[in-house]
């Protein structure tokens, strides 16, 4: 079957100085997954939240939390992010020396466990992990910015990541300049799961949210349409309640 195209805007590109509104406004706007990316000034060259703000937000809505952990080491960090609300707790492959351990640990927490590939990172990295792996991210820019612009090249990698995963029940998201111009030529190659942040959040209102978002989705469900993709097994959907707490 055709995996469904879910939209999860990050929250990174929001204003944070509203931060639980912002949430309020995409979740009635038609995000399906909330989008968490935690950078800590030493993997990435940013800074941005941690478990604390996680655990306070989660009260604002009942989609899915998409933890996208930017952070190392990772493993002794694990736990906390479990603990404040997170349904997905993605790590890095190039964060730490036994990524196999690490999915491990998210799935011992009750968690779904993903893996973030970098632009440089080939797909041969996760190889021998696709069944401990509920998702993989694919970076389509080089972690640690909002706002950077879509790296072609990592759409032949979407395409090849595809044909790993084959029927098995794996979410393949994308995160990094997408935008409602270059969303079909990325669910063409492959995605399942879109990130958007920027090309989300400008407007300032739920309504303009709304039209981002829905713009987004028609251009990647219609390269759908031209190009199933087709798998025997259901990955994680929408509204599926993956939160084990």
């Amino acid at each position: 079957m055709t995996r469904e195209i879910i939209i999860a805007p990050s929250i990174l590109a929001a204003d944070f100085a509203r931060l639980g509104e912002e949430i309020a406004a995409i979740d009635v706007a038609g995000a399906d997954w909330i989008h968490c990316d935690v950078m800590d000034g030493h993997f990435v060259p940013n800074i941005s939240f941690g478990a604390d703000v996680i655990k306070a937000i989660r009260p604002v809505t009942a989609k899915i939390f998409d933890v996208h952990l930017m952070i190392a080491p990772v493993d002794p960090y694990l736990e906390a992010f479990a603990k404040a609300g997170a349904d997905v707790i993605t790590v890095h492959a190039e964060a730490g020396p036994h990524l196999d351990r690490s999915l491990q640990a998210i799935r011992a927490l009750g968690k779904k466990a993903g893996v973030s590939l970098c632009p440089a990172t080939p797909e041969s990295a996760i190889e021998y992990l696709l069944d401990r792996l509920d998702l993989v991210l694919v970076m389509t820019v080089n972690p640690g910015f909002g706002g950077q612009s879509f790296i072609d090249s990592q759409l032949e990698k979407i395409s090849r990541i595809r044909n790993m995963i084959g029927d098995r029940p794996i979410r393949l998201e994308v995160d990094g300049g997408v935008t409602r111009e270059n969303a079909a030529a990325v669910a063409a190659a492959g995605a399942d799961t879109l990130v958007a942040g920027s090309a989300v959040f400008r407007g300032g209102n739920s309504a303009t949210y709304a039209a981002n978002i829905a713009a987004i989705r028609v251009a990647a469900e219609a390269a759908r349409v031209a190009k199933p993709q087709h798998s025997s097994a259901q990955p994680m959907r929408t509204g599926e309640a993956v939160r084990l707490r």
